[in-house]
């Protein structure tokens, strides 16, 4: 899938091809990875600088529904002690968790 912004919808946001479009998305984002948990905010705001700017659209849309997760869950999945029953959460999970 090519990172075409023009037809993405995100987080209420329609994106454009504008640099600034993503920038904006991406501080909202930040604000919605502050969870309850210091260590879940840490590691969701690590993938966030390091892959999202450079992600699919695909992948892009699939960490904005991840962060709609419970903190519990999305917590047990990043730990590795569940998956989640959707294959595209699962592989945005892996992509999160493996994040450098």
């Amino acid at each position: 899938m090519s990172r075409n912004y023009a037809t993405n919808v995100t987080c209420g946001m329609r994106m454009s091809d504008e640099p600034g479009d993503l920038v904006a998305l991406q501080r909202k984002l930040r604000w919605q990875c502050r969870r309850g948990m210091k260590e879940l905010d840490l590691v969701l705001v690590r993938y966030l600088d390091a892959h999202f700017s450079s992600a699919s659209a695909e992948e892009q849309q699939n960490f904005v529904r991840l962060l709609e997760s419970e903190d519990d869950q999305l917590w047990a999945w990043v730990l590795g002690r569940s998956n989640p029953q959707d294959p595209e959460l699962d592989a945005i999970v892996q992509r999160v968790r493996s994040a450098d």
